[in-house]
């Protein structure tokens, strides 16, 4: 019959410990839980953010509008209390999201020339969730604002659970 060893149309041997062996490979990657191989969390996007800095609340107002039609296009405008004088200004900003498939939405870089510190843009939202921006200050220290959005229509469609 021939070689035990030879797979049918395979020009390499292979052998029954290697088919088990790549088996159970396959079957624990399949049976590892969502949250081993799931995108990074809020918190550790906002951690690397600020370098495991404490972050204070107040000084950033967060606009975003509590319910939400249509996730695909969100206004969002944030504004952080500050003279944006050299020696005290923004330095940046970063909004961040609890339930998208990346949780880093966008940075913007501002400094003491860029008059205020306020930004506007929009954004998707796969589903209702929460939304989180964080001012980091010339001083070092990082304050921040929360807001809830209920989404009836979603974006980013993939499974997210």
């Amino acid at each position: 019959m021939g070689d035990p060893s030879r797979s049918h149309g395979l020009s390499l041997p292979v052998r029954r410990r290697q088919v088990l062996a790549a088996g159970l490979a396959g079957l624990v990657v399949v049976s590892l839980p969502r949250s081993a191989l799931a995108r990074p969390s809020l918190e550790e996007a906002i951690k690397t953010f600020t370098g495991g800095a404490e972050v204070l609340d107040g000084r950033v107002r967060l606009e975003l509008p509590p319910l939400v039609e249509n996730g695909n296009a969100v206004g969002v405008t944030i504004a952080a209390e500050s003279p944006m004088t050299a020696a005290d200004h923004v330095i940046r900003i970063g909004l961040f999201n609890e339930k998208n498939p990346e949780a880093n939405v966008v940075i913007f870089h501002l400094g003491s020339r860029s008059g205020r510190a306020k930004v506007s843009t929009r954004i998707r939202l796969a589903t209702s969730q929460v939304v989180v921006a964080v001012a980091e200050m010339s001083d070092g220290s990082f304050w921040s604002s929360r807001a809830s959005a209920i989404v009836t229509l979603a974006a980013c469609i993939e499974d997210l659970s």
